[in-house]
């Protein structure tokens, strides 16, 4: 099984703290969907021995999109890839684009996903992030999604500056009111470039401080737990059966090109990945030529990435996968890295598998970063 990623990076504006590639332009966005129908021509060969299992519009901000394009692209998949009977169509959108229309239309296309960008249901919130939509059409939108789509999923930003415990409980506390399937929720980071940044270094708005997003990261994980919702991977909470198959896919290091400018690919043994600036990506495949870098993955590389992976789920890094597929030396090293973190119970090992416990879910990344391998290759 594979996927197809597809970025579209167009917004109507840029929020304080992203760093993705994307335009507030969208003067070429004719052009860039011709171009992503394209590119989708110009690499079908890639997944020929594969059935793509989910499509995915991320970016940006897909829903800037009219109807009649995102139809027009999933068509485009249909026409020159072996797609499953019933694949997941994920479309990411904010709330500003999601009118009762545009929601109808969005039911009557092979859309069956949604990811809707709430990131918080007060304004003063929103207004720090400078995102384009506000408390109320963000109330407005889920509440009118519901009646179409089963399969929804909304984005929670905490550790935003000036948010306290409180005032994040009442926003869990409002998302569960939806009886939605999937949250995803992310602390807010600092990125070099961003405005965030820049407001932060003036003393516009205080730094982030990484003991309260903790704290709201834990008082996450025990209301949702509570209400159901499985934390599956670090980010991400959903109900039996509604996991996002495109993301789960991700982690488990399963097959995927990513079609669009800046949009990264992986088959397992390397990685590919796209210009990041419109106009050249654009030029580039009308002139039938791919605008992407490569990279073979290293033994290490792949033995990297998979403890980072899995690492952040709930299936763990296999000890039978690394000492299989990477060796003895992989293996011992691995165990004997862990051996610190298990004993302060940030790590748990179980049976053949290697995971992180609730009292080192916060802490994973750093955690994995210290199990990478740096000298073998």
């Amino acid at each position: 099984m594979a996927g197809i990623y597809i970025h579209i990076p167009f917004c109507k504006q840029a929020c304080h703290y992203c760093d993705f590639h994307f335009s507030t332009n969208l003067r070429k966005k004719q052009d860039m969907v011709s171009a992503l129908q394209k590119e989708l021509l110009l690499r079908k060969d890639e997944l020929k021995n594969e059935e793509v299992q989910t499509i995915y519009f991320g970016g940006g901000t897909p829903s800037v999109l009219e109807i009649g394009e995102i139809n027009e692209i999933i068509k485009t998949v249909d026409e020159n890839y072996r797609v499953i009977k019933h694949p997941e169509i994920t479309l990411e959108a904010n709330p500003d684009d999601l009118s009762i229309k545009k929601i109808k239309e969005l039911s009557d296309s092979p859309i069956n996903r949604l990811s809707i960008g709430v990131q918080s249901f007060f304004d003063q919130d929103l207004k720090l992030m400078n995102r384009a939509h506000d408390a109320k059409e963000a109330d407005l939108c889920l509440n009118e999604a519901k009646k179409y789509f089963d399969n929804i999923s909304i984005d929670l930003i905490y550790g935003i500056p000036g948010m306290t415990n409180a005032r994040w409980e009442e926003n869990i506390n409002k998302a569960l009111s939806y009886e939605l399937p999937h949250i995803s929720s992310y602390a807010l980071t600092v990125e070099p470039k961003t405005a965030l940044k820049a407001f932060i270094d003036k003393g516009i708005i205080p730094n982030v401080d990484d003991e309260v997003a903790e704290e709201q990261f834990n008082i996450l994980c025990t209301l949702l737990e509570k209400e159901g919702f499985i934390n599956y991977e670090i980010s991400n909470f959903g109900k039996e059966g509604y996991f996002s198959k495109n993301n789960t896919a991700y982690w488990k290091g399963k097959k995927y090109i990513g079609i669009g400018p800046s949009a990264h690919s992986y088959d397992g043994t390397k990685r590919a990945w796209n210009i990041n600036n419109n106009s050249k990506y654009i030029r580039s495949i009308k002139e039938n030529i791919l605008p992407l870098e490569e990279e073979v993955l290293s033994k290490t590389d792949r033995y990297n990435e998979y403890v980072m992976t899995a690492l952040r789920t709930i299936w763990g890094v296999s000890l039978d996968k690394i000492r299989n597929e990477f060796g003895t030396n992989y293996y011992e090293y691995l165990l004997d890295q862990s051996d610190k973190y298990i004993k302060e119970k940030l790590l748990v090992t179980e049976g053949d598998k290697l995971s992180v416990t609730k009292k080192g879910k916060f802490l994973c990344d750093g955690i994995a970063s210290d199990l990478f391998m740096i000298k073998l290759k």
